[in-house]
């Protein structure tokens, strides 16, 4: 991928995505969450569409995606019982890792979107396929990628840092659901939800850690035979 095709990448999921969700709250006051839910899908693609159009290969690579986009909703589904303990993020970040950015970010949103078919779709879709979507993004980041492939503890620490993404950004929906929308109501909410927070936390590090291995060593053999790496350059 070129630098300006980069540069349209960030500016989409950055910018553009965190937009439309916010047309879809103040403009629909979320009336039609469905709607901006398949736009932040399709967005999500558009990088893929540069990567993948000229090379019938890389199909194999959108397989990888489809089955890791599965594997995380089945993950969520399976959890369904346990409250706030799921295996998502930790799928989704070992997909940024292994894949990069762009993938992260299509697997994390299409975790969101394909799991709430079972727990249900909402106005609370586009933020969490936001949300994931950024946890894929920054653990494809080429530094963070590298340091947490190496080490279990950067492993975890992105771990535990995704956790705290997850409340900031799911609270600032709550947050923004209000009609008096203020700092100090976000910081009560953020407040209180400490120990759901503990509980992402501990979640994303146990399932990393007991991922990393079958996931990362799959994705790793795989890359090695095809070279999956090079396709999603």
């Amino acid at each position: 991928m070129t630098k300006n095709k980069k540069i349209v990448t960030n500016v989409l999921f950055i910018v553009m995505i965190p937009l439309i969700i916010l047309l879809g709250i103040y403009l629909f006051n979320d009336r039609k969450y469905n709607i901006i839910s398949i736009l932040i899908a399709i967005i999500a693609c558009i990088p893929g569409f540069y990567k993948y159009e000229k090379q019938d290969s890389n199909m194999l690579l959108i397989v990888i995606i489809a089955v890791l986009s599965a594997i995380s909703i089945i993950g969520r589904v399976a959890f369904g019982l346990v409250p706030f303990f799921k295996p998502v993020s930790a799928v989704v970040i070992l997909s940024g890792l292994y894949l990069g950015k762009e993938e992260g970010f299509l697997i994390g949103a299409l975790s969101a979107i394909g799991s709430n078919i079972f727990f249900g779709q909402g106005p609370w879709t586009p933020f969490q396929m936001f949300t994931w979507g950024m946890i894929g993004f920054i653990s494809g980041i080429p530094y963070i990628s590298k340091k947490c492939r190496e080490s279990k503890l950067a492993l975890s620490l992105l771990g535990a840092f995704s956790g705290i993404i997850f409340t900031l950004i799911m609270d600032l929906w709550s947050t923004l659901n209000f009609q008096d929308v203020s700092l100090e109501r976000y910081g009560v909410l953020l407040v209180k939800a400490i120990p759901v927070t503990l509980i992402y936390i501990v979640s994303n590090i146990i399932f990393l850690l007991l991922l990393k291995e079958p996931i990362g060593n799959m994705l790793e053999r795989i890359d090695q035979k095809y070279g999956i790496k090079e396709m999603g350059e």
